[in-house]
């Protein structure tokens, strides 16, 4: 990774690793590493797309078509209507990669792909990956495979 400004980005090296496949399918996108877990209930506009927690640290942030990255979920059984609604509107993640199981996440991307037919593949990390997924690096998602900097993909710090 390209230390200070980022105004030269150096190549990310392909890692592949398997995590756990709570929702199968296929995705590529940039990561949006979040510091904390989200609540879609509250904390993400359907609308827009923009995290909306005031006290979340990455608040103002866009989740749209981006590989999201969080520890786990938090809270609100409402937050799986909230993702479905992200999807319907086109402003929900390509994928959602977590380290700890959130059936809430699962079932709001499930009820998406029946109602809408449009999938987000929701995959459980091994804990020792998470640290490895960065904003801005490029992630492939197929099944419980992730791909992480894909070939000739740049990242900067």
């Amino acid at each position: 990774m390209t230390k200070g400004c980022g105004l030269v980005p150096e190549q990310v090296p392909t890692q592949v690793f398997e995590g756990r496949a709570m929702v199968a399918g296929e995705a590529a996108g940039q990561v949006l590493r979040l510091d904390e877990p989200l609540s879609f209930w509250g904390g993400l506009d359907p609308a827009t797309g923009r995290i909306i927690d005031r006290r979340h640290p990455q608040v103002g942030q866009s989740v749209t078509n981006q590989v999201l990255v969080m520890p786990s979920g938090r809270g609100s059984s409402s937050g799986s209507s909230t993702l479905c609604e992200a999807v319907r509107a086109g402003t929900g993640p390509a994928a959602i990669l977590m380290v700890e199981p959130d059936e809430i996440i699962a079932l709001g991307a499930v009820v998406a792909d029946e109602i809408y037919g449009r999938l987000i593949p929701v995959v459980v990390l091994p804990a020792d990956r998470f640290d490895d997924l960065s904003t801005g690096i490029r992630v492939e998602v197929s099944g419980a495979v992730c791909r992480v900097g894909a070939s000739g993909q740049t990242a900067s710090a």
